[in-house]
Order: structure tokens, then C-alpha cells, then sequence
């Protein structure tokens, strides 16, 4: 993972500090990338240990075509929770009732994603995104009343046509953005077939380089092994274009903690549910996969800016 901690390295000596949406300062620079091979081991980050259930379960959630948390709180997943509750907040004028960040704030996340849980009604009316990640995958409007599901199309393309130039997914679509919870951050990548071997190019608008990109890595590195598995070829590189790199001021001390440590060798991804169509991937779950020799550093905690 030299990769990831040269350009998280890059951004702590040489980038500018800006002001944000968030509140939270981040210091960033602009256009930089990142290329991993995955004949080298999966790129699950090894300085600090990176929550993989999560990730796959998120994957799955966008694969799905999903947008409701409810799917990710029930398989105790809550990376998404933040963005249900502070919409949750603004539509029912509680923003200053529970400034973010405060005490009272973190209090009732837990009670909102608790009621998301156990309250089915509850979860409809308020778990709900917008039209996020897997909408966008998965339920694309054709402008006609109709959807197109690029994932399911992008599939059928590589395996009839694979050396096509257009084996192009995206999640942003500017009539939806207002919508959204969170408008897509990973919002593009584009698949490549040479010599039996499936690649990836993941173009990313907004990149938080501690928190994060680490997801990011290894939520694209597993997609890519999965539609390589089930197109019958082999994984090849993942490359991560990264537009706004930054790090929040907040992750500071974390990320120098991190850039003091050594990176350790990468593990393995092993699927083990036999998986041959895009609706075997569907219904996966965190137990069909296994990562092998996964031993890194101790997590280091970061709170996400939302």
C-alpha cells in the first residue's frame, strides 16, 4: 500500500488548506492517482486496520441497487447513518436541537438508527437516501418512464464484447444530485479487458484521504474481482483517479500516526459461495467472502465529517 501512503503523505507536506461545506478545514491538492495490481494481494489497507465487513456489505447494498440504511443497520453496518439522521433533522427542524458533533447529537443518532432497526414504518419514512449509489447503478431513469440498469448491461457487454471502449458506469446524474443524501463521491469508473484479465479505472470527485479512500480501494478492488469472477477472467489493476485529495484537520494526528508506521505484506480475497451471474453476487453476504492474511497495524478512530 507504498501507493496510498505516498499520496497521503504528498497531501500532509504540499497541500492548502481550504474551507468546506462540512465546517471541518481540510488541507488538499487536486489530480492525483493511485494503481494497484490485485495479482500482488488484495489492497486492504495494512497500517491501520479497515473495517472489510463493512465494506462488502456496503458493495452488496450498492449492488442490490438499494438506497434504504435499513439493509446495512440490520447487518450492523452504520457507515451511512450520519447522512439518513442529518436529513432526518433538517426536514423535521431539529438542526438546533442537536448541533452536530454534540453530545445530545451522537445521543440521538443512536436512538434514530436503533428505530431504524426495529421500526418498519419508521425505517421507510426516514431510512431512505434518495437516489444514491445503487439507484444510480441499477435504476438509471431512461427519461422515458423506463430504467436502465448499467451494472446488469456493463456485464452483458463484457463478456459479448470486451474489447468495447465503452464499459462506462456513472453515478452522477445531475438531475438527481439535489436529492441525494450525499451526492456521489465515487462517481465513475470504466472497466478494461487485455489478456484474460479484467481492469478498472475509478474516477473520484471528493476523496477523504484517511477515512475514506482506504473504503474506497478496497470496495472497488472487490467489485472488480467480482465481476471478474463471474465474466470468467482473471482480476488486473485497479487505478483510483482522486480529484479533491484532502485530509480533514480533524485527522490530523491520525494520519501522522499513520505515516509513521510500515506497511505489512497484502492478504488474499477468497470468495467462497460459487458465484457465476450478477444475481449470485446480489445475494451474497459478509460470510461468502474471506480475507486471508490480513494482519495489520491497530486501528487508529477518525470522525467522519458529514
Amino acid at each position: 500500500m507504498k501507493q496510498y501512503l505516498d499520496v497521503l503523505r504528498k497531501v500532509r507536506e504540499q497541500g492548502l488548506i481550504r474551507d468546506n461545506r462540512t465546517g471541518i478545514k481540510t488541507q488538499g491538492l487536486f489530480g492525483e492517482m493511485m494503481r494497484f495490481d490485485l495479482k500482488d494481494g488484495f489492497p486492504l489497507l495494512t497500517t491501520k486496520k479497515v473495517f472489510f465487513r463493512g465494506i462488502a456489505i456496503e458493495l452488496i447494498w450498492f449492488i442490490r441497487g438499494e438506497t434504504n440504511i435499513k439493509y446495512l443497520i440490520d447487518r450492523d453496518v452504520h457507515i451511512w447513518d450520519e447522512w439518513a439522521f442529518q436529513k432526518y433533522l433538517r426536514i423535521n427542524a431539529l438542526e438546533s436541537a442537536f448541533p452536530k458533533y454534540s453530545s445530545p447529537w451522537r445521543a440521538e443518532l443512536k436512538k434514530f438508527a436503533a428505530k431504524i432497526k426495529e421500526d418498519a414504518s419508521f425505517a421507510v419514512e426516514w431510512g431512505e437516501l434518495g437516489p444514491v449509489y445503487g439507484h444510480q447503478w441499477r435504476h438509471w431513469s431512461d427519461g422515458q418512464g423506463g430504467e436502465i440498469d448499467q451494472l446488469k448491461m456493463i456485464v452483458h457487454r463484457i463478456k459479448e464484447d470486451p474489447n468495447d471502449r465503452r464499459l462506462i458506469i456513472t453515478a452522477w446524474n445531475p438531475v438527481d444530485v439535489p436529492h441525494m443524501a450525499l451526492p456521489p463521491c465515487h462517481c465513475f469508473f470504466h472497466f478494461y479487458v487485455a489478456n484474460g484479465r479484467l481492469s478498472c479505472v475509478l474516477y473520484q470527485r471528493s476523496c477523504d484521504m484517511f477515512l475514506g479512500v482506504p473504503f474506497n480501494i478496497a470496495s472497488y478492488s472487490l467489485l472488480l474481482t467480482l465481476i471478474a469472477k463471474i465474466s470468467g477472467l482473471e482480476s488486473g489493476d485497479f487505478v483510483h483517479l482522486l480529484g479533491d485529495t484532502h485530509i480533514y484537520e480533524n485527522h490530523f494526528a491520525q494520519v501522522e500516526e499513520q505515516l509513521k508506521r510500515n506497511p505489512r505484506p497484502l492478504p488474499r480475497l477468497e470468495i467462497i459461495k460459487d458465484i457465476k451471474t450478477l444475481e449470485d453476487i446480489e445475494s451474497l453476504e459478509f460470510a461468502d467472502l474471506k480475507v486471508v492474511g490480513y494482519d495489520p497495524l491497530p486501528a487508529i478512530k477518525g470522525e467522519v465529517a458529514v
